[in-house]
């Protein structure tokens, strides 16, 4: 790639996660000031708290990476490897844990683990989002362990470099799919669910006279909304991701930084939906431009 389209693009992701750092940390601040001042934090929002957080360090992480493997040629397989695997598993798992939340809140099934669930879902938040954690640590470990495997098989079969890169490839991609691809068929799951309740709302609707306002109808439909905009975003990260990781496409280091753009691309615009579909965040979007309004006027 010529030298002026790959400044281009590195232009781009440097906008692109800037402004991803922006809107997280803005609703990181938005939703903690909140908690200090009321002294409760429900159950919604510190997901979402909690995937703002793991989102601006995941793109602070992937900037500061990237600028030291161009800058340095240094490669994602060490420190930076570890902790950026260990956001990354963790920011998977609190975007299916939001799904999950949505789907078990809304969906309107008559089946007694369904209202278990309703019942105890928002009590099981915190213990969920700490066993994402821990999940993320052991995802940490698993890259740790495997590259470490892969030296020792490198060193034991006395092979080249080749040999301890395939050994740890085929090491990695089980990796990725126990710990990426799980959450996101659970999160996949959950839009379905949603998708079945609604229809199923409907069809209940049709042997009954309709109300001008029907409530289960409107968050069935504002769920569904955010969740499709969450659908399109999240697969594209996805599978850019494992796409990447798993070398299924070779990806030349003149193009690094486009790949870079498209695959940061989904999250970033997910993160954008987020913010947008929060009542809160428009709320204090509005006042905090109205005051820059009033004050540059």
């Amino acid at each position: 790639m010529p030298f002026s389209a790959t400044f281009i693009f590195i232009v781009i992701f440097c906008v692109q996660s800037l402004a991803a750092m922006l809107q997280n940390g803005f609703m990181v601040a938005v939703l903690g000031r909140k908690w200090v001042q009321s002294q409760a934090f429900p159950a919604g929002e510190m997901i979402v708290a909690c995937l703002a957080a793991s989102r601006f360090c995941l793109h602070g992480l992937e900037i500061l990476n990237n600028f030291l493997n161009f800058i340095l040629f240094w490669h994602k397989n060490n420190y930076f490897g570890v902790l950026w695997d260990f956001i990354n598993t963790v920011n998977f798992w609190f975007t299916t844990w939001l799904a999950i939340f949505y789907c078990v809140k809304i969906c309107s099934f008559s089946h007694p683990i369904f209202f278990w669930m309703k019942w105890r879902i928002s009590q099981s938040v915190p213990r969920l989002l700490l066993g994402s954690l821990i999940i993320g640590g052991l995802s940490a470990i698993s890259v740790v362990t495997g590259n470490t495997i892969a030296f020792q098989r490198m060193d034991y079969e006395n092979c080249t470099h080749a040999c301890e890169a395939r050994a740890f490839h085929d090491y990695y991609c089980y990796h990725v799919m126990l710990m990426w691809v799980t959450p996101f068929f659970l999160f996949l799951l959950s839009i379905i669910l949603l998708m079945f309740s609604l229809y199923w709302h409907l069809e209940q609707m049709r042997y009954h006279s309709p109300r001008p306002h029907d409530y289960s109808i409107q968050a069935h439909t504002m769920a569904l909304k955010s969740l499709a905009f969450f659908l399109i975003f999240y697969t594209s990260y996805a599978l850019f991701l494992v796409l990447s990781t798993t070398q299924v496409v070779t990806i030349y280091n003149s193009w690094r930084w486009a790949w870079e753009v498209i695959t940061y691309m989904g999250i970033s615009l997910h993160s954008t939906i987020l913010m947008l579909s929060s009542p809160k965040m428009r709320r204090t979007l509005k006042t905090k431009f109205s005051n820059l309004c009033v004050g540059s006027s």
